[in-house]
């Protein structure tokens, strides 16, 4: 393969600015630019050896930088790996990666590194996806959860799984092979066994999926209700700061806000929507449709009312735009005498948080719910976990194949039969861990990554 070479670290002014070069002329290639102060070669050092000097474009010193050398295969990628950490900041990294382009690297892909670090054997698919995981967490829980996945918790549990129906796959192939020869005969509970300890390992799995997305990615989450029922100032309440505009006018919101916050051990995708009510004015209609168009798609609904007032027709419409939806019924300005209470709105929300947005009374006993309605309350980052929807396709495959197993075994099919499902599930759960994936799957995942991971 050919020497690649990227910027690692993010664009703009900084501390340093790191150029990664990784492939068999990595360390000829930083040579050519690096001169230390010493006068030492790159090539004459060890792994794990660093130099201080210059990086050169030619005979023009371009910035002091420190040279890392990393040895083939004890290196991120598996490869002869040079870093070039320079001064941070925007022109002086791109002049640095200019002159090792000109030195005879290629400009590295989106996550080709990690690419090759997986085609070297240094690490499996399903721990490779987990670097991006690493990089995006916003919160403590998602940060462990993806650090845990990446070091090889999903991969071990899955490796388990698969080395048990590999040894069942063996046994019954034999018996296929020798139907006749006692000395080959295969137990019929034992297959059960096996095939029932792989169903409730995989189904674990599958179960822990939603949590997991709602920790280390995040749940689309809509704020809605009438005009002035306090939803801006409930959008503010969350993100901890000044958001949304808030006045005593109602209709002061007219488009969407959104933001980003960890809440609990939550990740929401928060959207501030406009009052839904019957607008005549054409900008608040089109803020109002935008409204209920995502309280339509949101996976949970934030339904805001006003406690300090009793019930009327647009709160209902609201109550209505929210049936079948994961909803939490927030009853705001509990810092005012009370009108409407929990007992009002119970028939229609299993789930009611009393609160002020304007004191932060009841902002705890809201996010203890939010985590017991999305499942994460008792999230145990450490536990094998699904990091992304191909995944979990890969494991619902297996699952769906060790079930056809399970049915074609006591059915009393014969045993080659039940051994093409045991294939299936064994096949499924290695393009899961990247064995079998084709070139293509392996292309689009590094694809989402950023350039220089």
């Amino acid at each position: 393969m050919s020497t690649i070479a990227a910027i690692s670290t993010p664009p703009g002014a900084g501390g340093m600015s790191v150029i990664r070069i990784s492939g068999e002329d990595a360390i000829g290639i930083a040579d050519r630019v690096f001169r230390s102060v010493s006068g030492r070669k790159l090539a004459s050092l060890r792994g794990y050896s660093a130099l201080f000097g210059k990086v050169y474009d030619g005979d023009e010193a371009l910035d002091e930088a420190v040279a890392l050398v990393f040895r083939a295969p004890k290196s991120y990628t598996g490869e002869d790996v040079a870093e070039l950490s320079c001064h941070g900041g925007v022109y002086a990294a791109q002049r640095v990666l200019r002159a090792v382009y000109s030195a005879g690297a290629e400009a590295a892909g989106p996550g080709e590194f990690t690419k090759r670090a997986f085609l070297n054997g240094k690490m499996d698919l399903a721990e490779a996806e987990s670097v991006m995981n690493v990089i995006s967490a916003r919160g403590k829980e998602a940060l462990s959860a993806a650090v845990h996945t990446l070091d090889g918790a999903l991969s071990g549990k899955l490796g388990e799984i698969r080395a048990g129906l590999i040894r069942l796959s063996a046994s019954l192939a034999v018996w296929t092979d020798y139907p006749e020869d006692d000395f080959f005969d295969v137990d019929a509970s034992e297959i059960e066994n096996t095939l029932n300890s792989a169903k409730n390992e995989l189904s674990a799995l599958l179960s822990r999926f939603d949590a997991g997305q709602a920790v280390a990615v995040g749940v689309d989450t809509v704020i809605c209700g009438k005009p002035n029922v306090g939803k801006s100032a409930f959008m503010n309440l969350l993100v901890g700061r000044e958001k949304s505009i808030v006045t005593a006018v109602a209709g002061t919101t007219r488009d969407i806000i959104e933001e980003t916050v960890t809440f609990g051990n939550v990740l929401l995708r928060l959207s501030d929507t406009a009052g839904i009510h019957g607008a005549e004015d054409e900008v608040e209609k089109i803020g109002v449709e935008r409204a209920l168009g995502r309280v339509k798609n949101a996976a949970l609904v934030f339904a805001v009312f006003d406690s300090s007032v009793p019930l009327d027709g647009e709160d209902r419409e609201i109550i209505t735009f929210c049936e079948d939806k994961t909803c939490i019924a927030v009853l705001n300005k509990s810092d005012k005498e009370t009108v409407t209470g929990e007992k009002d709105l119970a028939p229609y929300f299993d789930h009611i948080a009393v609160i002020s947005a304007k004191t932060g009374e009841g902002r705890e006993e809201l996010e203890a719910m939010t985590e017991r309605l999305l499942g994460t309350e008792n999230f145990d980052s450490s536990a094998p976990m699904l990091m992304n929807e191909r995944q979990y396709q890969c494991c619902a495959e297996a699952l769906d194949a060790v079930g056809r197993a399970l049915d074609a075994q006591t059915a009393g099919m014969t045993l080659d039969a039940v051994n093409v499902c045991v294939d299936s599930a064994i096949n499924a759960l290695s393009v899961l861990t990247g064995e079998k994936a084709t070139e293509s799957v392996v292309n689009e995942i590094f694809q989402n990554f950023c350039v220089g991971k």
